[in-house]
């Protein structure tokens, strides 16, 4: 995974990806300057002509959801952002829509604490005609049983580690073996501990200890977040038992949940990796992405 350049010149890493960003609210332009190489957008966006100083990126387009439902209330969101299904007839309809303005992954909300959510019905039928397109399925589940309803739906992951309650540890093992989370630990006070971050930090802590795939995500576009990689997101992730190998994994996955993302860039990070574990964040969070002429200059 890492190719390392004349010594103590840095390390050269598969491009770092950020798999929970929203690019209609930040500017993605300022992205590889700060090391993150490949994004997926998770709502909101859609590709308005060739900008070659942009991440290489995945897309969801428009966020899924019921009449009213999150986030059609949220003042930071466009109208056209969403998608209304009203019940299981209408899910053929949205999937395709998603798939015909090039989207290639799904993504659901199941947000009881904002409003109102899909029913059961409506919620498989979403999650079928999907996996029937080849598209995998992304939720926000927030709100109690909401996680579980998702699971039990077919989702393939979570956009957010679960933070509204503590799942059980039975639930988090059966997730652990077929769902990915997307980790975004530092959106709970941005650095001040809460109660959600608390509660997201355990629930990663036992999936990932049974074997569940984290990816590194932040949801950029939600508060004071730098526009690259976040160190506090990376301390999160390392005080929820991940260790710096497996942040670089989470980082670095060549198909995110089964998506091919274009890989024009790798990620460059200058100097030695620390051999102190305390001192990885800070040497990470100095890496940018770079285009493979730029590093050929570079070496």
């Amino acid at each position: 995974m890492t190719t390392h350049l004349s010594p103590g010149r840095g390390a050269v890493y598969p491009g770092f990806l950020d798999a929970h960003v929203h690019l209609a609210l930040i500017d993605p332009v300022m992205l590889p300057s700060g090391g993150i190489a490949r994004v997926l957008d998770l709502g909101g966006w859609l590709p308005d002509g060739p900008r070659p100083s942009m991440p290489d990126l995945a897309y969801a387009h428009q966020f899924v959801t019921v009449p009213g439902g999150y986030p059609s209330r949220a003042d930071w969101a466009e109208p056209a952002w969403t998608c209304a299904v009203s019940g299981a007839a209408d899910a053929a309809g949205a999937v395709d829509l998603q798939a015909a303005a090039g989207a290639s992954v799904l993504k659901i909300t199941l947000n009881s604490e904002a409003g109102p959510v899909l029913g059961g019905e409506a919620l498989l039928a979403l999650v079928g005609r999907a996996h029937h397109r080849g598209l995998p399925v992304v939720a926000h589940a927030e709100g109690a049983g909401e996680a579980e309803r998702a699971f039990s739906a077919g989702v393939d992951a979570f956009a957010h580690t679960p933070f509204s309650e503590r799942l059980g540890d039975d639930l988090v093992n059966a997730m652990a073996g077929r769902m990915t989370w997307i980790s975004t630990l530092d959106i709970h006070g941005w650095g001040s501990r809460t109660a959600a971050f608390e509660i997201a930090s355990d629930n990663l802590r036992r999936f990932h200890g049974s074997g569940g795939r984290v990816l590194y995500g932040t949801d950029l576009g939600n508060g004071p977040l730098r526009l690259g990689l976040n160190l506090r997101e990376i301390v999160a992730l390392l005080g929820a038992g991940l260790t710096p190998d497996d942040v670089l994994a989470a980082l670095c996955s060549s198909a995110p949940l089964g998506l091919t993302v274009a890989d024009t860039r790798v990620t460059f990070v200058p100097g030695e990796r620390p051999r102190d574990p305390g001192a990885f964040a800070d040497w990470l969070v100095t890496a940018r992405a770079l285009t493979r002429p730029e590093l050929e200059e570079l070496a």
